[in-house]
């Protein structure tokens, strides 16, 4: 009886500690942790679809430390980023430069939106922030960089 008794706290440990080593969905917490991505478009909530003309001028890395750096065509920013539950997205206040950029770019639709990002979700291998409050989503997919070579 007490052998049975043993096995069952050992049996309810594992299923806690597996519980609270994962979240809703089956997703790991922090998968965007260690991740660089580049702007593909962006969708607005009224069916307006931008698309950059290079998307590595436009670039999110999410460091494994909680810290955020992007490239936003000609200027940079970089905040605190967390994601308390399956999904979701939680930036700081947002540090940038201010150069003025060329026209034709994106820099300020994105500046303006992007910091109300509340929501993401990782579709075929492509990065999806949502959650603005006028609606639309950006679609990223994973920055490679190329290795030097000899």
């Amino acid at each position: 009886m007490r052998t049975n008794f043993i096995r069952l706290m050992l049996t309810l440990a594992a299923v806690a500690i597996t519980s609270a080593t994962t979240t809703s969905g089956g997703q790991k917490p922090n998968e965007l942790a260690g991740t660089s991505w580049k702007l593909v478009k962006f969708q607005g909530g009224d069916e307006t679809t931008l698309v950059p003309d290079d998307g590595s001028k436009y670039t999110v890395t999410f460091g494994n430390n909680g810290r955020v750096s992007a490239r936003v065509d000609c200027n940079h920013a970089s905040s605190t980023w967390k994601s308390p539950r399956a999904n979701e997205l939680q930036f700081g206040s947002w540090s940038r430069t201010s150069a003025k950029c060329a026209p034709g770019s994106l820099h300020d639709k994105i500046v303006n939106e992007g910091a109300n990002v509340r929501r993401y979700s990782i579709k075929d291998g492509h990065l999806f922030l949502s959650g603005m409050s006028a609606g639309g989503y950006y679609e990223l997919a994973p920055l490679t960089t190329r290795r030097w070579r000899p």
